[in-house]
């Protein structure tokens, strides 16, 4: 797999940004997980979760997706949220000035085509409900990325595993001279954090 020139540089930006213990000890819980499917030989769904499935849970599952990619893992990567809105213009800007490609499909809650790579299919995104047609049905984790989902989704069907890996909301930033910079900052982060998960990973 052969990465886009510019989104192989932001990979290599967010593998130097250092993780605090805390944060560690709470990504523990999420590679645990993948190596014991991996160990089993099982397929690999994660499905990360947040209210809007607008901005944190669309970047974990870009990011989660390239991530693995990455590291030679096989992972099939969702997210979903509890209602419908669309996956955030600001979020999608981000991702682009990390180097991904993007097309757009239609209006109001349109589908993103986010390609990381010529050798490999997009990542499809669009906000939905965390048991949209889209998703895995089952055997999956729920990787709940935001504190209103995980305290008000209390049990999600289908889920084998429920990992909080909660991520602070770069909404708070929109429409002030700090909004680009926040929201790269998050999707940075998340970067840095899937690809250490991953890394971690003994195939």
């Amino acid at each position: 797999m052969t990465l886009y020139p510019q989104l192989a540089a932001s990979i290599e930006k967010a593998k130097t940004l250092p993780i605090p213990e805390e944060r560690t000890e709470i990504l523990q819980v999420l590679i645990d997980y993948v190596q014991e499917k991996i160990d089993k030989g099982q397929e690999i769904n994660l499905n990360f979760i947040c209210t809007h499935n607008s901005r944190r849970s669309q970047f974990s599952q870009i990011w989660g997706k390239v991530a693995a990619a990455y590291h030679g893992i096989e992972v099939n990567s969702f997210s979903g949220g509890v209602e419908v809105t669309a996956f955030n213009e600001r979020a999608v800007s981000s991702i682009q000035r990390f180097g991904f490609k993007v097309s757009k499909e239609g209006k109001g809650n349109p589908k993103y085509f986010v390609f990381y790579s010529n050798d490999e299919d997009p990542i499809v995104a669009f906000s939905k409900v965390y048991d949209d047609p889209a998703n895995a049905p089952a055997r999956f984790a729920a990787v709940m990325t935001c504190s209103h989902a995980d305290e008000n989704c209390p049990f999600i069907p289908g889920a084998e595993a429920r990992i909080p890996v909660r991520y602070e909301d770069p909404k708070a930033f929109d429409d002030t001279a700090l909004e680009a910079e926040k929201y790269d900052e998050r999707s940075l982060q998340i970067a840095s954090e899937m690809l250490y998960v991953f890394s971690r990973i003994k195939k």
